[in-house]
């Protein structure tokens, strides 16, 4: 049996959970996703503090920290972007430089989580949740290199890869709607905009109460209605956009292709029959083209001289 139609993540993002009442969504669906037991201690200023819709409705993203102090972006992203990766490596790396000051030790350097909730395919794979990390491998022995006690006390960490950013992607498009765990009741909810009776993930009965279309007040309601019509436009235009490419780009080639396979076969045309026939199958060969192509490339071609071919022209 399913749920009630439900609010977008996103636009929860945008409204409604930067909260502190709905603190408890986000950290339901960070704890599942991160398999730890998330607590937000605050919201931190991102490019999705913008108001006006018209600014970002393709992407919106959330920066908060948690107990760790570590920092956790996470961004839904709808229109199709080719180096999505490369952005988000910016991200991380900005987020890092930024939360360094100047007369600090490297050892502060912030831990950042990227979490990427993705609308679109990006790259090859068939799997919806991917995660990467930093380790150091031995090119000889393959041993994975560890920090040493020291460096454990000193960054308060107990293995390399949690000092290095963290990124999650989560293909939505790729989940088959089979929720064979709690992260999986997250990822249906994400994609469907419902959440089923029968699901007990961290924070999903809390957004199944705040996240209820039906109870956000009317003018709520619209606003919220004409971002996902944007977002369908938006959606729509790309693909129109990305199809006509497609579409011109191979007439494209095809037109090309047909006009390089008629010169070429012009031109082999002609040297193999001047070969084998002499003059005489030149001159036929010129009487052909005589509509064709102007005096002086048949000269050319043919070998006869341009008089001659306008003789022939003349007949």
């Amino acid at each position: 049996m399913s749920g009630r139609r439900l609010i977008s993540f996103d636009w929860a993002m945008k409204k409604l959970l930067r909260s502190k009442a709905n603190f408890e969504i986000l950290e339901g669906f960070l704890s599942e996703l991160l398999k730890d037991n998330i607590h937000i201690l605050e919201i931190l200023e991102s490019e999705s503090n913008k108001e006006d819709h018209r600014d970002k409705f393709n992407r919106v993203d959330l920066k908060v920290r948690n107990q760790k102090n570590e920092i956790i972006i996470i961004e839904v992203q709808y229109e199709r972007e080719f180096d999505y990766l490369q952005r988000i490596l910016y991200g991380t790396s900005k987020v890092i430089t930024e939360h360094l000051h100047e007369s600090d030790p490297y050892s502060e350097i912030v831990k950042v989580i990227s979490v990427n909730i993705l609308y679109f395919n990006l790259g090859q794979g068939e799997d919806y949740v991917y995660h990467g990390s930093t380790t150091f491998k031995g090119l000889h022995s393959q041993d994975v290199l560890q920090l040493s006690a020291d460096q454990q006390e000193l960054y308060k960490k107990d293995t390399i890869h949690q000092i290095f950013p963290e990124y999650y992607l989560i293909k939505v498009k790729n989940f088959n709607d089979i929720a064979k765990d709690t992260l999986d009741e997250w990822i249906y909810f994400l994609k469907n905009e419902e959440i089923k009776e029968t699901f007990q993930a961290k924070g999903l009965k809390k957004a199944k109460e705040a996240l209820d279309i039906l109870k956000l007040p009317e003018q709520e309601r619209l606003a919220y209605e004409r971002y996902q019509d944007d977002l369908h436009y938006q959606a729509s235009m790309v693909e129109s956009s990305y199809t006509i490419g497609i579409i011109k780009g191979v007439k494209q080639g095809i037109e090309q292709g047909i006009e390089q396979g008629i010169e070429q076969g012009i031109e082999q045309g002609i040297e193999q029959g001047v070969e084998k026939g002499g003059k005489q199958k030149a001159i036929e060969i010129a009487k052909n083209l005589i509509d064709v192509l102007d005096p002086k490339t048949i000269a050319i071609k043919t070998g006869l001289t341009e008089q001659e071919i306008i003789e022939l022209k003349q007949k």
